[in-house]
């Protein structure tokens, strides 16, 4: 329009379908749910790296407590509640497959945790890059972060098992619930495993009462057992969706 003789500025209009304007209000939806799902969460990077502390693992030099096999072209943990199947996130099959926009190697501890105990407990057909896409596609991708809490909770409804919360943090309760045939998923915060944040599995107790992991950032500590109070320290502070520990088992059979 036109003041005192000067243009102000020019109207433009540009043409919009309603299928444009309704993907438009959907991104916008979709970043502020994501947003404010992070804010509630109150999510920590998972982005791999080194540990903030190096050591603290005891190696273990006896395969009748646990060792590395291969299995059918798998690697598998043995010893334990269940033998795992295990998953590295940085293994080159995927390491550069899609997290959401990001990428299963960085950010994908959560996914490749999960499929370690979903191909173990159910022997569905995963991996970290079937899982990653599964994951993302249902909402449980953080972008840059790497994963909601919910995704502990949300993979096992999907996948047939049950999941609990250990109702008391103390290393006897923690072992009595890795010696009945459960595993456990825990949200690890800064310390011997992280950094930053980080998904692991705890899979058993050895006769010394430590606790043997499956880590999907280090096979070295995947090989080591580790003090069940250092564990349960280091877990996040984190208490949404059921964090920082998860119990998961294969239903009750009637």
């Amino acid at each position: 329009y036109k003041k005192n003789g000067e243009t102000k500025y020019n109207d433009t209009f540009h043409a919009i379908t309603a299928e444009a304007r309704n993907a438009l209000v959907d991104a916008v939806n979709d970043a502020y749910e994501q947003k404010l799902q992070e804010q509630q969460e109150q999510i920590e990077s998972q982005q791999a790296g080194e540990p903030a502390i190096l050591g603290g693992g005891i190696d273990i030099t006896d395969p009748a407590v646990t060792e590395m096999v291969m299995r059918d072209g798998q690697e598998m943990l043995t010893g334990g509640s269940v033998s795992i199947y295990y998953f590295a996130q940085s293994d080159p099959a995927w390491k550069d497959k899609p997290y959401g926009s990001d990428r299963v190697g960085p950010y994908g501890c959560g996914p490749t945790a999960l499929a370690m105990a979903v191909r173990s407990l159910t022997d569905t057909p995963t991996d970290p890059a079937a899982m990653a896409a599964w994951c993302s596609e249902n909402g449980f991708w953080a972008a840059q972060s790497g994963s909601y809490h919910t995704i502990v909770r949300g993979v096992a409804s999907a996948f047939g098992l049950e999941c609990t919360s250990l109702s008391s943090m103390t290393p006897e309760s923690l072992r009595i619930q890795l010696s009945g045939g459960r595993i456990a998923v825990a949200l690890m915060s800064r310390g011997h495993f992280t950094s930053t944040g980080h998904f692991i599995l705890l899979r058993g107790v050895t006769l010394e009462g430590n606790i043997l992991v499956a880590d999907p950032n280090s096979r070295q500590r995947s090989l080591q057992e580790w003090d069940a109070s250092l564990i349960l320290n280091e877990l996040s502070n984190s208490s949404t969706a059921g964090a920082p520990l998860w119990l998961l088992s294969q239903p009750a059979v009637e």
